[in-house]
Protein backbone atom coordinates (compact mmCIF):
# COMPACT_ATOMS: atom_id res chain seq x y z
CA UNK A 1 0.00 0.00 0.00
CA UNK A 2 1.30 3.45 -0.92
CA UNK A 3 -0.14 6.95 -0.71
CA UNK A 4 -1.45 7.96 -4.12
CA UNK A 5 0.19 10.66 -6.21
CA UNK A 6 -2.94 12.25 -7.68
CA UNK A 7 -5.69 13.16 -5.25
CA UNK A 8 -7.04 16.19 -3.39
CA UNK A 9 -8.58 16.56 0.06
CA UNK A 10 -11.93 18.29 -0.50
CA UNK A 11 -13.29 18.21 3.07
CA UNK A 12 -10.63 17.86 5.74
CA UNK A 13 -13.06 17.68 8.65
CA UNK A 14 -15.10 14.86 7.11
CA UNK A 15 -11.95 13.29 5.61
CA UNK A 16 -13.36 13.35 2.08
CA UNK A 17 -10.91 13.13 -0.82
CA UNK A 18 -11.09 13.06 -4.59
CA UNK A 19 -8.92 10.74 -6.66
CA UNK A 20 -7.62 12.67 -9.67
CA UNK A 21 -5.87 9.92 -11.59
CA UNK A 22 -8.53 9.10 -14.17
CA UNK A 23 -11.55 10.90 -15.66
CA UNK A 24 -13.95 9.34 -13.16
CA UNK A 25 -12.56 11.71 -10.51
CA UNK A 26 -14.04 9.54 -7.75
CA UNK A 27 -15.06 11.40 -4.58
CA UNK A 28 -14.30 9.09 -1.66
CA UNK A 29 -15.53 9.23 1.88
CA UNK A 30 -13.59 7.43 4.64
CA UNK A 31 -12.84 3.80 3.71
CA UNK A 32 -14.49 4.14 0.31
CA UNK A 33 -12.80 2.64 -2.73
CA UNK A 34 -12.75 4.17 -6.19
CA UNK A 35 -14.33 2.81 -9.34
CA UNK A 36 -11.13 0.86 -10.04
CA UNK A 37 -11.33 -1.12 -6.79
CA UNK A 38 -7.72 -0.49 -5.76
CA UNK A 39 -7.57 3.19 -4.71
CA UNK A 40 -9.04 3.78 -1.27
CA UNK A 41 -9.60 6.67 1.13
CA UNK A 42 -7.93 5.78 4.42
CA UNK A 43 -8.27 8.45 7.13
CA UNK A 44 -8.68 11.20 4.55
CA UNK A 45 -5.79 10.18 2.27
CA UNK A 46 -5.99 8.10 -0.92
CA UNK A 47 -3.83 4.99 -1.08
CA UNK A 48 -2.96 2.58 -3.90
CA UNK A 49 -3.85 -0.82 -2.45
CA UNK A 50 -2.05 -2.89 -5.09
CA UNK A 51 1.35 -1.20 -4.78
CA UNK A 52 4.12 -3.84 -5.00
CA UNK A 53 1.51 -6.59 -5.45
CA UNK A 54 1.11 -8.77 -8.56
CA UNK A 55 -1.16 -11.65 -9.47
CA UNK A 56 0.55 -12.59 -12.74
CA UNK A 57 4.21 -12.58 -13.80
CA UNK A 58 5.20 -14.08 -17.16
CA UNK A 59 7.74 -13.90 -19.93
CA UNK A 60 5.54 -13.30 -22.99
CA UNK A 61 6.12 -12.88 -26.72
CA UNK A 62 5.76 -9.19 -27.52
CA UNK A 63 3.15 -10.24 -30.10
CA UNK A 64 0.83 -11.28 -27.27
CA UNK A 65 0.25 -7.66 -26.19
CA UNK A 66 -0.44 -7.40 -29.17
CA UNK A 67 2.48 -5.40 -30.56
CA UNK A 68 3.45 -6.51 -34.06
CA UNK A 69 5.73 -3.61 -34.97
CA UNK A 70 7.81 -3.30 -31.79
CA UNK A 71 10.79 -5.65 -31.51
CA UNK A 72 9.06 -8.52 -33.35
CA UNK A 73 10.00 -11.98 -32.17
CA UNK A 74 11.32 -10.83 -28.79
CA UNK A 75 10.06 -11.67 -25.31
CA UNK A 76 9.00 -9.16 -22.67
CA UNK A 77 8.66 -9.59 -18.91
CA UNK A 78 4.97 -9.00 -18.15
CA UNK A 79 3.21 -8.18 -14.88
CA UNK A 80 -0.38 -7.60 -13.83
CA UNK A 81 -2.38 -7.06 -10.68
CA UNK A 82 -5.98 -6.47 -9.60
CA UNK A 83 -8.38 -3.77 -10.72
CA UNK A 84 -9.64 -1.74 -13.66
CA UNK A 85 -11.47 1.57 -13.94
CA UNK A 86 -13.71 0.12 -16.67
CA UNK A 87 -16.29 -2.61 -16.13
CA UNK A 88 -16.65 -3.96 -19.65
CA UNK A 89 -19.34 -6.59 -19.88
CA UNK A 90 -17.17 -8.56 -22.31
CA UNK A 91 -13.89 -8.33 -20.34
CA UNK A 92 -11.46 -11.06 -21.40
CA UNK A 93 -9.42 -10.83 -18.16
CA UNK A 94 -12.27 -10.30 -15.74
CA UNK A 95 -10.89 -12.86 -13.26
CA UNK A 96 -8.30 -10.28 -12.18
CA UNK A 97 -9.38 -6.95 -13.62
CA UNK A 98 -12.79 -7.02 -11.96
CA UNK A 99 -11.45 -8.15 -8.59
CA UNK A 100 -10.19 -6.21 -5.58
CA UNK A 101 -6.77 -7.05 -4.09
CA UNK A 102 -8.29 -8.90 -1.14
CA UNK A 103 -10.07 -11.25 -3.55
CA UNK A 104 -6.92 -12.49 -5.30
CA UNK A 105 -3.81 -14.49 -4.34
CA UNK A 106 -1.40 -11.59 -4.78
CA UNK A 107 2.33 -11.84 -4.19
CA UNK A 108 4.67 -9.09 -3.06
CA UNK A 109 7.37 -7.92 -5.44
CA UNK A 110 9.46 -4.76 -5.52
CA UNK A 111 10.33 -2.59 -8.50
CA UNK A 112 13.97 -3.66 -8.04
CA UNK A 113 12.87 -7.29 -8.35
CA UNK A 114 10.91 -6.50 -11.51
CA UNK A 115 13.96 -4.95 -13.17
CA UNK A 116 16.27 -7.74 -11.97
CA UNK A 117 13.99 -10.45 -13.35
CA UNK A 118 13.52 -8.67 -16.68
CA UNK A 119 17.29 -8.52 -17.10
CA UNK A 120 17.80 -12.07 -15.87
CA UNK A 121 15.46 -13.48 -18.50
CA UNK A 122 16.94 -11.43 -21.34
CA UNK A 123 13.70 -9.54 -21.83
CA UNK A 124 13.60 -6.39 -23.92
CA UNK A 125 11.84 -4.72 -21.00
CA UNK A 126 8.72 -4.73 -18.87
CA UNK A 127 5.08 -4.84 -20.00
CA UNK A 128 2.37 -3.60 -17.66
CA UNK A 129 -0.65 -5.62 -18.73
CA UNK A 130 -3.37 -8.23 -17.97
CA UNK A 131 -5.45 -5.86 -15.82
CA UNK A 132 -5.58 -2.08 -16.36
CA UNK A 133 -2.05 -1.01 -15.38
CA UNK A 134 -2.74 2.70 -15.01
CA UNK A 135 -4.88 2.23 -11.90
CA UNK A 136 -1.69 0.99 -10.21
CA UNK A 137 0.00 4.15 -11.41
CA UNK A 138 2.52 4.62 -8.60
CA UNK A 139 4.07 1.17 -9.04
CA UNK A 140 4.10 1.40 -12.83
CA UNK A 141 5.83 4.80 -12.66
CA UNK A 142 8.42 3.51 -10.18
CA UNK A 143 9.15 0.38 -12.23
CA UNK A 144 9.33 2.29 -15.50
CA UNK A 145 11.81 4.83 -14.13
CA UNK A 146 14.12 2.09 -12.87
CA UNK A 147 13.76 -0.06 -15.98
CA UNK A 148 14.71 2.84 -18.22
CA UNK A 149 17.94 3.40 -16.26
CA UNK A 150 19.00 -0.13 -17.25
CA UNK A 151 18.14 0.33 -20.91
CA UNK A 152 14.96 -1.74 -20.70
CA UNK A 153 11.85 -0.86 -22.71
CA UNK A 154 8.54 -0.08 -21.01
CA UNK A 155 5.26 -1.16 -22.61
CA UNK A 156 1.72 -0.30 -21.53
CA UNK A 157 -1.30 -2.36 -22.55
CA UNK A 158 -4.09 -0.04 -21.49
CA UNK A 159 -7.59 1.29 -21.99
CA UNK A 160 -6.11 4.79 -22.08
CA UNK A 161 -8.52 6.15 -19.45
CA UNK A 162 -6.30 8.57 -17.54
CA UNK A 163 -6.12 12.30 -16.84
CA UNK A 164 -3.68 14.29 -18.93
CA UNK A 165 -1.43 15.36 -16.05
CA UNK A 166 -0.57 11.85 -14.83
CA UNK A 167 -0.23 10.68 -18.43
CA UNK A 168 2.31 13.36 -19.29
CA UNK A 169 4.33 12.53 -16.19
CA UNK A 170 4.52 8.86 -17.14
CA UNK A 171 5.09 9.05 -20.90
CA UNK A 172 8.80 10.00 -20.83
CA UNK A 173 9.46 6.49 -19.49
CA UNK A 174 7.17 4.62 -21.92
CA UNK A 175 8.44 3.22 -25.23
CA UNK A 176 5.31 1.63 -26.68
CA UNK A 177 1.61 1.21 -25.98
CA UNK A 178 -1.19 -0.94 -27.20
CA UNK A 179 -4.34 1.02 -26.46
CA UNK A 180 -7.81 -0.51 -26.58
CA UNK A 181 -10.18 1.66 -28.57
CA UNK A 182 -13.27 -0.34 -27.81
CA UNK A 183 -15.55 1.54 -30.17
CA UNK A 184 -15.76 4.75 -32.12
CA UNK A 185 -19.03 5.60 -30.37
CA UNK A 186 -19.45 7.27 -26.99
CA UNK A 187 -22.74 5.43 -26.42
CA UNK A 188 -20.89 2.11 -26.57
CA UNK A 189 -18.44 3.27 -23.92
CA UNK A 190 -21.23 4.48 -21.63
CA UNK A 191 -23.37 1.35 -21.98
CA UNK A 192 -20.79 -1.42 -22.23
CA UNK A 193 -17.77 -0.08 -20.31
CA UNK A 194 -19.12 2.56 -17.96
CA UNK A 195 -16.82 5.25 -19.33
CA UNK A 196 -16.49 7.79 -22.11
CA UNK A 197 -14.76 7.80 -25.47
CA UNK A 198 -13.21 11.29 -25.53
CA UNK A 199 -10.52 10.72 -22.84
CA UNK A 200 -9.34 7.59 -24.66
CA UNK A 201 -8.99 9.44 -27.95
CA UNK A 202 -7.12 12.21 -26.15
CA UNK A 203 -4.67 9.70 -24.68
CA UNK A 204 -3.96 8.18 -28.09
CA UNK A 205 -3.51 11.57 -29.71
CA UNK A 206 -1.17 12.69 -26.91
CA UNK A 207 1.02 9.61 -27.42
CA UNK A 208 1.17 10.32 -31.16
CA UNK A 209 2.24 13.92 -30.52
CA UNK A 210 4.95 12.64 -28.18
CA UNK A 211 6.13 10.28 -30.96
CA UNK A 212 5.71 7.15 -28.85
CA UNK A 213 5.10 3.89 -30.69
CA UNK A 214 1.42 2.96 -30.52
CA UNK A 215 -0.73 0.16 -31.83
CA UNK A 216 -4.49 0.08 -31.43
CA UNK A 217 -6.85 -2.82 -30.74
CA UNK A 218 -10.60 -2.98 -31.23
CA UNK A 219 -12.54 -6.04 -30.10
CA UNK A 220 -15.25 -6.56 -32.72
CA UNK A 221 -18.57 -7.66 -31.19
CA UNK A 222 -21.41 -8.63 -33.53
CA UNK A 223 -24.18 -6.04 -33.81
CA UNK A 224 -22.57 -3.73 -31.22
CA UNK A 225 -19.57 -2.11 -32.90
CA UNK A 226 -19.26 -3.79 -36.30
CA UNK A 227 -21.40 -1.59 -38.55
CA UNK A 228 -19.69 -0.35 -41.74
CA UNK A 229 -20.40 3.26 -40.73
CA UNK A 230 -18.68 2.89 -37.36
CA UNK A 231 -15.74 1.01 -38.86
CA UNK A 232 -15.30 3.70 -41.50
CA UNK A 233 -15.37 6.44 -38.86
CA UNK A 234 -12.84 4.56 -36.75
CA UNK A 235 -10.60 4.09 -39.78
CA UNK A 236 -10.78 7.79 -40.62
CA UNK A 237 -9.71 8.71 -37.09
CA UNK A 238 -6.80 6.24 -37.09
CA UNK A 239 -5.77 7.56 -40.51
CA UNK A 240 -5.65 11.06 -39.01
CA UNK A 241 -3.03 9.74 -36.57
CA UNK A 242 -0.94 8.36 -39.42
CA UNK A 243 -1.60 5.76 -42.08
CA UNK A 244 1.19 3.55 -40.69
CA UNK A 245 -0.53 3.16 -37.31
CA UNK A 246 -1.04 -0.60 -36.80
CA UNK A 247 -4.67 -1.49 -36.10
CA UNK A 248 -5.71 -4.87 -34.67
CA UNK A 249 -9.27 -6.11 -35.00
CA UNK A 250 -9.68 -8.82 -32.38
CA UNK A 251 -12.25 -11.61 -32.38
CA UNK A 252 -14.76 -11.60 -29.54
CA UNK A 253 -15.66 -14.79 -27.68
CA UNK A 254 -18.42 -15.01 -25.03
CA UNK A 255 -16.89 -13.98 -21.73
CA UNK A 256 -17.79 -12.52 -18.34
CA UNK A 257 -21.32 -11.05 -18.66
CA UNK A 258 -21.62 -11.26 -22.46
CA UNK A 259 -23.28 -14.29 -24.05
CA UNK A 260 -23.56 -13.12 -27.67
CA UNK A 261 -22.19 -15.46 -30.32
CA UNK A 262 -18.50 -15.27 -31.24
CA UNK A 263 -17.54 -12.90 -34.01
CA UNK A 264 -17.64 -14.60 -37.43
CA UNK A 265 -14.38 -14.52 -39.33
CA UNK A 266 -16.24 -12.88 -42.22
CA UNK A 267 -17.13 -9.93 -39.97
CA UNK A 268 -13.49 -9.44 -39.04
CA UNK A 269 -12.45 -9.67 -42.68
CA UNK A 270 -15.05 -7.04 -43.54
CA UNK A 271 -13.56 -4.75 -40.90
CA UNK A 272 -10.07 -5.37 -42.24
CA UNK A 273 -11.14 -4.64 -45.81
CA UNK A 274 -12.67 -1.32 -44.75
CA UNK A 275 -9.64 -0.26 -42.74
CA UNK A 276 -7.11 -1.45 -45.34
CA UNK A 277 -8.40 1.09 -47.84
CA UNK A 278 -6.64 3.81 -45.83
CA UNK A 279 -4.30 2.09 -43.37
CA UNK A 280 -1.10 0.23 -44.23
CA UNK A 281 -1.13 -2.30 -41.39
CA UNK A 282 -4.37 -4.00 -40.34
CA UNK A 283 -4.40 -7.31 -38.49
CA UNK A 284 -6.93 -9.80 -37.18
CA UNK A 285 -6.50 -11.25 -33.69
CA UNK A 286 -7.88 -14.35 -31.95
CA UNK A 287 -7.99 -16.13 -35.31
CA UNK A 288 -6.05 -19.13 -36.62
CA UNK A 289 -5.56 -17.97 -40.20
CA UNK A 290 -1.85 -17.08 -40.45
CA UNK A 291 -2.48 -14.78 -43.41
CA UNK A 292 -4.29 -12.36 -41.12
CA UNK A 293 -1.23 -11.81 -38.92
CA UNK A 294 1.57 -11.49 -41.48
CA UNK A 295 3.25 -8.17 -42.20
CA UNK A 296 3.83 -7.13 -45.81
CA UNK A 297 5.72 -4.17 -47.18
CA UNK A 298 3.09 -1.54 -47.99
CA UNK A 299 5.14 -0.39 -51.00
CA UNK A 300 6.12 -3.62 -52.83
CA UNK A 301 4.07 -6.27 -50.94
CA UNK A 302 7.16 -8.25 -49.98
CA UNK A 303 6.52 -10.56 -47.00
CA UNK A 304 8.37 -9.02 -44.05
CA UNK A 305 7.25 -10.89 -40.94
CA UNK A 306 5.70 -14.36 -40.60
CA UNK A 307 3.68 -15.16 -37.48
CA UNK A 308 2.54 -18.68 -36.67
CA UNK A 309 0.69 -18.33 -33.41
CA UNK A 310 3.28 -16.58 -31.26
CA UNK A 311 6.23 -17.90 -33.27
CA UNK A 312 7.60 -15.02 -35.29
CA UNK A 313 10.12 -14.98 -38.13
CA UNK A 314 11.50 -11.68 -39.42
CA UNK A 315 12.10 -12.43 -43.09
CA UNK A 316 12.36 -9.30 -45.22
CA UNK A 317 13.47 -6.55 -42.85
CA UNK A 318 16.83 -5.00 -42.07
CA UNK A 319 17.18 -1.91 -39.88
CA UNK A 320 13.47 -1.12 -40.33
CA UNK A 321 13.72 -1.22 -44.13
CA UNK A 322 12.27 -3.63 -46.65
CA UNK A 323 15.13 -5.72 -48.05
CA UNK A 324 13.48 -5.83 -51.51
CA UNK A 325 12.51 -2.21 -52.23
CA UNK A 326 14.53 -0.41 -49.54
CA UNK A 327 11.64 1.66 -48.20
CA UNK A 328 11.49 2.38 -44.48
CA UNK A 329 8.57 0.72 -42.69
CA UNK A 330 7.06 1.34 -39.28
CA UNK A 331 8.71 -1.53 -37.40
CA UNK A 332 11.03 -1.04 -34.43
CA UNK A 333 13.91 -1.67 -34.41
Amino acid sequence: MKEALYYAVINENKKVAQCQLCPFLCVLGPEQTGNCGIRQNIAGKVYALAYELVVSVNLDPIEKKPLYHFYPGRDIFSIGTAGCNFHCQFCQNWEISQKKPAELPLREISSDDIVRLARQYNSIGVAYTYNEPLVNYEFVLECAEKAQKYGLKNVLVTNGYIQEGPLLRLLPFIDALNIDVKSGRDDFYKKMCGGRLAPVLRTVETCVRKKIHIELTTLIIPHLNDSPEELEDLTDWVYSLGEETPLHFSRYFPCYKMTADSTPLATLQKARNIASKKLKYVYLGNVFEERETKTYCPYCQELLIIRQGYRTTVKGLKESRCTKCGNKVNVMP
